[in-house]
């Protein structure tokens, strides 16, 4: 027992430090500003490879949640390192919005995406349901963590390098530090839940493939709450430095975007650790309301303090999806399909980048996120309502 106990902590933190490389998808803020006007981007442009990046990254978690489902998570734990590295790689040799979209967006968006799915899963296997939340939260924090170092490393890398040679150095760091945790991962002897003869299954305790689980109704309010809840979070963490500057003439911007990642982790570890003993939908529904509140008001905030204050919480509410949203569907649908079930409703998480698109649109028409914070609030709230009617679904044929 003991043994087993130490190869799943050793599992969960390799999936940790994987999230950690990972994370520099959240750099993007700082890399952005720091993009010469003399490229001839514009704010939206600037938002371009990040938006796309979100968006495959979503999108290959259900291809990758299927193949570490079915050949385990160190080999697509591996290639999905390669392909960040490639991709980070190959934007460095650029200055154009489309080949930063191509290995930036695409080819670095698809190794998160495969890196990502495959750190969760075998963590969450090794443990019992009273900590999926805990763990959970422990392996995500380290993708909302990344930027603490990231976003001051990569405004230094860029200061004393240039954005080229920036790049060309993290992509081929962070393939050999993913390639080397991956080697770590790997999932214990044995998944299936043990249920004694004669007991019933509680609702939702069988193991649902993808098909089964898009047939379920409550699948799409999921989906939709995850949409929602992400979009609002990213739309500040992709504009931060933006805002920052734009709201309180503070420049160095940097430096809250390492905060709100601080934030960011501690939101999934506390999420993720409250929801084992209160209950999933009671702690998302605490989380979004207070996420609700900061988007009102954070376009009246012009005082720096106050903006580094609220950009904690709102890293913090963000991260906590990330932990409660895997857990839910953990509990709903099983761990068996873990991965491509996470993954389909994980899509979600990729329309909702969408709203950083949305906010530079709307700056460069307006010059001003006022509005955009107003409609990531609205859309916080109709998550509150639709978490009213989220009930767990029951396999057909499941005892009841």
């Amino acid at each position: 027992m003991a043994e087993s106990s130490k190869r799943g902590w050793m599992v969960t933190f390799a999936g940790t430090g994987i999230n950690l490389a990972l994370g520099v998808l959240y750099s993007w803020s700082v890399i952005s500003k720091k993009i010469p006007d003399d490229w001839g981007w514009s704010e939206a442009n600037r938002a371009l490879p990040y938006t796309i990046a979100c968006l495959v990254f979503a999108a290959m978690m259900v291809p990758a949640g299927k193949l570490q489902d079915r050949f385990g998570p160190r080999m697509v734990a591996s290639l999905g390192g390669i392909l960040t590295g490639l991709g980070l790689i190959l934007a460095s040799r650029f200055q154009s919005v489309t080949m930063y979209i191509l290995g930036f967006g695409i080819l670095a968006g698809s190794g998160i995406g495969f890196g990502y799915a495959s750190a969760t899963p075998p963590a969450v296997k090794w443990f019992p349901p009273a900590k999926t939340g805990m763990i959970a939260g422990l392996v995500v924090a380290g993708f909302g963590l990344a930027s603490v170092y990231i976003a001051p490393l990569v405004n230094f890398l860029i200061g004393k390098n240039g954005i080229h040679n920036t790049l060309l150095i993290l992509g081929i760091a962070f393939m050999i530090i993913v390639v080397l945790f991956s080697q770590i991962l790997v999932n214990p002897p044995s998944t299936a839940p043990a249920v004694k003869p004669g007991t019933k299954a509680p609702l939702g305790a069988g193991d649902f493939s993808g098909m089964e689980v898009i047939t379920t109704p409550v699948s799409y309010l999921l989906w939709l709450m995850f949409a929602f809840n992400a979009g609002a979070g990213l739309m500040v963490i992709g504009k931060l430095a933006k805002v920052v500057d734009v709201q309180a003439g503070y420049k160095a911007g940097f430096i809250l975007v390492a905060l709100l990642a601080i934030g960011n982790a501690g939101g999934r570890i506390i999420a993720g650790t409250a929801s084992d003993k209160m209950g999933r939908i009671r702690v998302l529904q605490i989380f979004t309301l207070f996420q609700a509140v900061l988007m009102f008001l954070t376009p009246f905030i012009a005082h720096p303090i106050l903006l580094i204050i609220f950009s904690v919480c709102i890293g913090m509410n963000y991260g906590s999806n990330l932990a409660l949203f895997p857990s839910i569907v953990k509990d709903f649908y099983g761990l068996k399909n873990f991965g491509i079930n996470y993954g389909l409703v994980f899509t979600s998480w990729g329309i909702g980048s969408m709203m950083a698109l949305v906010a530079g649109i709307i700056y460069d028409r307006t010059k001003s996120f006022q509005l955009a914070f107003f409609i990531a609030g609205a859309l916080l709230v109709v998550t509150l309502l639709i978490s009213l009617a989220v009930k767990k679904p029951v396999k057909k044929g499941a005892a009841v």
